[in-house]
């Protein structure tokens, strides 16, 4: 079996698979988390998540080559340079994804212990939920709304 290396691979044609490639590690999403939450440092990833040093270098790296993380450098007195990790768009863009998992969690695999985040308004401090909008501002239940196969879409598995 010949080798693939990552220059010869076809990008795949579907979204999420591509999305898959950056964030479909577990600790990937939960990096992003805690991010939102206002986290930024290695240390501090790594405390709060109890994930290996090794792990975690690893998946920055993917997050940051994929710009979803801009990493910073900065210096306190005395010490060496380090580097903290700030969400770029592109990862403040993955809020709705975000929430999405943390509804589905909370619906189909809750803890007891209530919600884990709340996602609220700003301004006022009021509940905010996910919803599918029609082009005219109509909100659409989910039976409203179908998924189907879009112009990038391929037939062939080999092509996710």
């Amino acid at each position: 079996m010949p080798i693939v290396s990552p220059a010869t691979v076809t990008p795949s044609r579907c979204s999420i698979a591509r999305s898959l490639e950056v964030l479909g590690e577990k600790w990937s999403l939960l990096i992003v988390r805690e991010a939102f939450w206002g986290r930024t440092r290695f240390s501090d990833f790594r405390e709060q998540l109890g994930v290996s040093s090794d792990i975690l270098t690893d998946r920055l790296g993917t997050l940051v080559d994929a710009g979803v993380l801009q990493k910073i450098a900065y210096r306190e007195e005395g010490s060496r340079e380090r580097f903290r990790y700030e969400l770029t768009a592109g990862g403040r863009d993955l809020k709705p994804v975000l929430a999405a998992l943390n509804a589905w969690g909370e619906q189909h695999r809750p803890s007891g212990a209530g919600p884990s985040a709340i996602y609220r308004q700003t301004a006022t401090g009021e509940p905010v939920s996910l919803v599918f909008r029609a082009a005219d501002g109509t909100i659409l239940r989910d039976d409203e709304v179908e998924v189907v196969r879009g112009p990038g879409a391929s037939v062939y598995p080999a092509n996710l």
